[in-house]
């Protein structure tokens, strides 16, 4: 299993969130289609929202990976990257789906770049390893003795600063 950087497996985890959350219980594949229809159609024309997950989910259905190898690599990094690099690396299929990745690719480089590897690790979610980070898995083996040995009270001179009866104005 690869690592990918956190912010990415966060992304993933979020993606999967909007889809689900998009379809329903029970699933509605009417609503779901609606809403990414009005994404694509929204990024198509240049606009679209200035965010990961909504350009993830506009790709999602519609991208094909040609590199998936070079995806994984370049899960490794969030914030920088080569766009173009990532950009070779998949396609959209569709006319619809080839406006809506030229005009992201072209008006967002940045964000199209991690929307393509936050769709990538979506749908392949059995390439990669999800390192926890929460709050619970980082404490989990901490005993709680972070504490130096030269922590100790304060010394006179530093309370010292704070009183301000005995203050020293030299």
């Amino acid at each position: 299993m690869k690592h990918v950087h956190p912010e990415f497996s966060f992304q993933s985890r979020e993606l999967d969130g909007q889809i689900e959350g998009t379809l329903g219980d029970p699933p509605n594949k009417k609503n779901y289609d609606m809403m990414v229809g009005a994404l694509v159609s929204e990024y198509a024309s240049g606009g679209g929202l200035d965010d990961v997950n909504m350009m993830a989910f506009a790709l999602v259905d519609r991208i094909r990976f040609l590199d998936p190898k070079g995806l994984m690599r370049e899960a490794a990094d969030y914030e920088d990257g080569d766009p173009a690099r990532v950009f070779a690396m998949a396609e959209c299929s569709g006319d619809d789906g080839k406006a809506m990745y030229e005009a992201m690719t072209a008006n967002y480089p940045e964000l199209a770049r991690q929307a393509i590897i936050t769709a990538f690790l979506f749908k392949n979610q059995g390439r990669w390893d999800d390192d926890d980070q929460s709050l619970e898995q980082l404490g989990r083996d901490d005993d709680g003795d972070d504490h130096d040995e030269d922590d100790g009270p304060a010394s006179d001179d530093f309370t010292g600063l704070f009183d301000e009866g005995e203050r020293d104005d030299r």
